[in-house]
C-alpha cells in the first residue's frame, strides 16, 4: 500500500473511530487495523528520511569545505 493510501485509510478509521456507533469488537478492530497501518507509515517515512539523508550527505561532500561556510543563510 502506498503513503498516501495508508494515510487516507488512517483518516477514515480516525473518523470512524471518533464518530462512535460500532460495537466494542469492531472498534478493537478498527484500532488494530490503524495501529498496523500508523506503523507502516512510520517504515515509510523512515526509509524516506534515510534516503534524503543519503542524498543530503551525498551532496554536501562534493562541496568544497571552503565554500560550504559561504552558503546562503549562514
Amino acid at each position: 500500500m502506498k503513503f498516501e493510501e495508508a494515510v487516507g485509510r488512517l483518516e477514515a478509521i480516525v473518523q470512524r473511530l471518533e464518530a462512535g456507533g460500532d460495537d466494542l469488537e469492531a472498534q478493537l478492530k478498527l484500532f488494530e487495523e490503524g495501529v498496523a497501518l500508523s506503523r507502516s507509515c512510520e517504515e515509510i517515512l523512515g526509509a524516506a528520511e534515510g534516503r534524503i539523508e543519503e542524498l543530503l550527505g551525498d551532496a554536501t561532500a562534493d562541496v568544497p569545505e571552503d565554500l560550504g561556510d559561504e552558503a546562503p543563510g549562514r
